[in-house]
């Protein structure tokens, strides 16, 4: 019998334990997390308000109540936690999927100022994730420049255009929701160095700006016109020239008079934080111009955009895990088909999957064949990883290594904290916002102690 384990409960990780245990009869998987909450992005990625992707979660959860994986959740790998080498001990085979924990940033002058955050904290913020930096994203705020033409980019400039009435139904944190419920942001500008035919960003994603009550979205057609493609797209990939046709519509259309305005701004690149009072006042900009070679290049020409809250969606990379390799260029774990390269060979037993192998790239589907060509060279050299004789059981060891492990019954636990707590304050779910919330509501599982009698 193959003991694997598969540090990361996002969909890369529950992929991979899907793919194992469906095509090995034998195989045990424990899907390990250092969160006491499983789903990794799908719980605290994910908008608020895109409840149909965060039905994901059920699927996933189908995955995880399977009768060969376990959830171990509190569980610390590397610095801190369970060594490396130590996980490598207690299991068959390890499968790495950690994700892309930082974010690129800028490299301009005043990047550092308060108000200026990168996208990812802002996220973390009101999907509740406990590493969450403190409130205050949106105090004193009027106008919000997003830097990036993706769909975090587009989430999060969708989230700071949305009222209590929309946000209340989410399970969005109390304290995210009182504060954008009470948000003075009334102008947001989506930036990016590019053109409309290269944004990143989904046309399901972009056409849901334009759904936004008492939202104007405005574009200047003007740049638009810069792009060479925006005259005809009709050599675009179909996803790109749709991007094109929904700019161009909103172009066309006069601005209703909105209490809040989206500015779609192209073929601009942040030079400068400006300061204002010692935090972000202003974004200084930079004209860009396509170079013919699919990039942009300075046009030397500037503008300056108020703001008080600056948020970078620029993108993400790998950190390292200690006791792993890296390579610190493309920001992932040198690996052939999922299998670990320490010196260039492959290491039977060490594996990756999911963005720290291939880079964060793809959707959430595109988790599923690269966690099954990994599953499929773990289960290759399952006969002779299975050689090696294992303790037993790594569960006591993994408790003495890293504490309380929450277990399946500890997140069940959680989930039924987060609804009462919904409950009380007239919502339907809402997640428990810090990790002192989450680790009693996981602990109130467990049967209390006995006391010692009366004296």
């Amino acid at each position: 019998m193959l003991r694997v384990a598969v540090v990361g409960s996002g969909p890369s990780g529950v992929y991979t334990a899907q793919s194992l245990v469906q095509r090995d009869p034998e195989v045990l998987v424990d899907v390990l997390d250092r969160l006491p909450c499983p789903y990794g992005l799908v719980r605290y990625g994910v908008a608020p308000d895109h409840e149909k992707i965060k039905s994901l979660q059920h699927s996933l959860r189908e995955i995880l109540e399977h009768e060969r994986v376990r959830f171990l959740g509190g569980v610390r790998v590397g610095a801190d936690g369970v060594p490396v080498a130590r996980l490598r001990e207690l299991y068959h085979a390890v499968v790495y999927c950690v994700g892309a924990a930082s974010d690129r940033r800028l490299g301009v002058p005043g990047e550092e100022l308060p108000g200026s955050w990168s996208a990812t904290d802002f996220v973390s913020w009101y999907s509740a994730h406990p590493d969450a930096a403190a409130d205050g994203f949106v105090r004193d705020v009027r106008t919000a420049v997003v830097i990036g033409l993706g769909n975090v980019a587009v989430d999060v400039t969708r989230v700071l255009a949305r009222g209590a009435a929309e946000l209340s139904p989410t399970d969005m944190p109390q304290a995210a929701l009182t504060a954008l419920s009470a948000s003075g942001v009334t102008e947001i500008h989506m930036v990016g160095r590019r053109g409309p035919s290269q944004a990143r960003f989904t046309t399901k994603e972009l056409r849901e700006l334009g759904g936004l009550p008492d939202t104007d979205v405005v574009v200047d057609e003007a740049e638009l016109a810069s792009d060479p493609a925006y005259g005809d797209p009709s050599g675009l990939a179909a996803a790109r020239r749709r991007n094109v046709e929904v700019l161009r519509g909103w172009a066309a259309t006069p601005a209703r008079g909105a209490r809040r305005r989206i500015r779609l701004r192209f073929f601009l690149r942040p030079v400068e934080l400006l300061a204002v009072e010692g935090r972000v006042g202003a974004v200084r900009l930079e004209r860009t111009a396509p170079d013919g070679r699919g990039g942009v290049t300075g046009a030397g020409r500037f503008e300056d955009v108020e703001a008080q809250l600056v948020l970078r969606s620029v993108g993400y990379r790998g950190v390292p895990l200690e006791g792993l390799p890296f390579d610190a260029e493309s920001g992932t774990v040198p690996q052939v088909a999922g299998r670990v390269l320490r010196g260039g060979e492959a290491v039977p037993g060490e594996y990756v999957a999911g963005w720290i192998k291939r880079g964060p790239t793809g959707v959430i589907g595109s988790n599923r064949p690269c966690a099954k060509e990994t599953a499929t060279s773990l289960l290759e050299d399952a006969p002779v990883l299975a050689r090696r004789r294992l303790s037993g059981d790594p569960l006591d060891s993994l408790r003495d290594a890293a504490g309380e492990v929450v277990e399946w019954a500890g997140w069940s636990a959680i989930e039924r904290a987060e609804a009462a707590l919904g409950a009380s304050l007239g919502r339907g779910v809402v997640k428990l916002p810090d990790w002192a919330a989450l680790r009693a509501a996981a602990a109130s599982t467990h049967p209390p102690l006995p006391r010692d009698p009366p004296a």
